[in-house]
């Protein structure tokens, strides 16, 4: 597999990442380690997680992801073969520090995942959400201390608006602190919000951008129908955040415009899976997906990705699709 740098830095990651968030509910953990196993065997080194995985559960299940992970690291004996990324700011308990990015909950939240990962270090840590009731100076700053205690070697951001990136990037500048240097953010065929002002501002800045849904929860494999229900078992009923994903992609209109992309992608002998994961890599600015799988066949389709290439023709069908699809307010916080 090949390595793509982290936008302006040293970092290179693989094309393809491995999501895990939906180990520990949705995939119990003997199937979660199987996936892991595959994906470790075609050159996914790099894997996502955060402290408040697995999706869809609550305070009580957080955690539950990087358990599973440090596990699996422990019985492969392979941590430093992988690039590990993990975040923080959700809610993981019922205290009032027990969410956001003020320094207080950063450095508990970091040792917290060290601790369940079992590591030393953390490759690239995140801000899973924009917190604006915490000054950025004092997230900046704690993020910069845990990287200077060797507890985390990058930081980054996930779900982060253009402007706040742009204040955070500013606000580092001035700190003289490292600051972000990727981020993480939704991206697919479905969904193209962030072209608008977010990459170009990361291509511009050297910001390394890792893309995640960018299958739009399952949406683009191309398996659900017009009229068709929600089914029990999909990310679409998946616990606390079904309804969310729901809201983003279960719309006839979506739902049409994948049924139109799986008929051209059909007719080339191609899977609509690999077709979108294509196109997001193909995108500029792009350094890395996220993929995800509830069972270790679905990788197939998502490593096949690497080897298709798009024709004109279909370059131009996958780039009308948005501009047939009919606009939505994006929510703030998980964008």
């Amino acid at each position: 597999m090949e390595t793509r740098k982290m936008g302006r830095h040293g970092l290179e990651v693989p094309e393809l990442c491995l999501g895990t968030m939906t180990f520990g509910l949705q995939v119990d953990e003997a199937a979660s380690r199987t996936i892991l196993d595959k994906a470790y065997d075609a050159g996914m080194v790099y894997l996502d997680t955060s402290d408040a995985y697995p999706l869809g559960g609550n305070a009580e299940t957080s955690g539950g992801t990087e358990e599973i992970l440090g596990r699996w690291m422990k019985d492969k004996g392979n941590r430093e073969d992988l690039i590990l990324t993990t975040k923080c700011f959700a809610p993981t308990g019922s205290g009032p520090n027990s969410y956001g990015l003020s320094r207080q909950r950063i450095m508990d939240a970091v040792d917290g995942s060290l601790k369940r990962l079992g590591v030393d270090h953390i490759d690239v840590y995140l801000a899973h959400m924009d917190d604006e009731n915490t000054p950025l100076d004092e997230t900046l700053r704690a993020f910069d201390d845990i990287t200077r205690a060797g507890k985390v070697r990058y930081v980054g951001c996930s779900n982060y608006s253009a402007w706040r990136l742009g204040k955070a990037i500013r606000t580092a500048d001035r700190l003289g602190v490292a600051g972000y240097m990727m981020i993480q953010s939704r991206y697919n065929l479905l969904y193209r919000d962030l072209e608008i002002e977010l990459l170009p501002m990361l291509r511009d800045e050297g910001i390394g951008l890792m893309v995640y849904n960018p299958l739009a929860g399952g949406m683009l494999s191309g398996k659900y129908q017009p009229g068709q229900a929600v089914e029990d078992g999909t990310r679409f009923a998946l616990g606390s955040a079904g309804a969310m994903y729901q809201h983003r992609y279960w719309h006839e209109a979506q739902i049409e415009a994948v049924g139109r992309l799986k008929v051209e992608a059909e007719k080339r002998g191609l899977d609509l899976v690999s077709v979108a994961v294509a196109w997001v890599l193909a995108q500029p600015g792009v350094t890395t997906a996220i993929i995800g799988a509830s069972r270790p066949e679905q990788l197939d389709a998502n490593l096949a990705a690497l080897e298709v290439e798009l024709d004109d023709e279909l370059v131009e069908i996958c780039e009308q699709v948005w501009w047939t699809l009919p606009r939505r307010p994006v929510s703030p916080g998980y964008r």
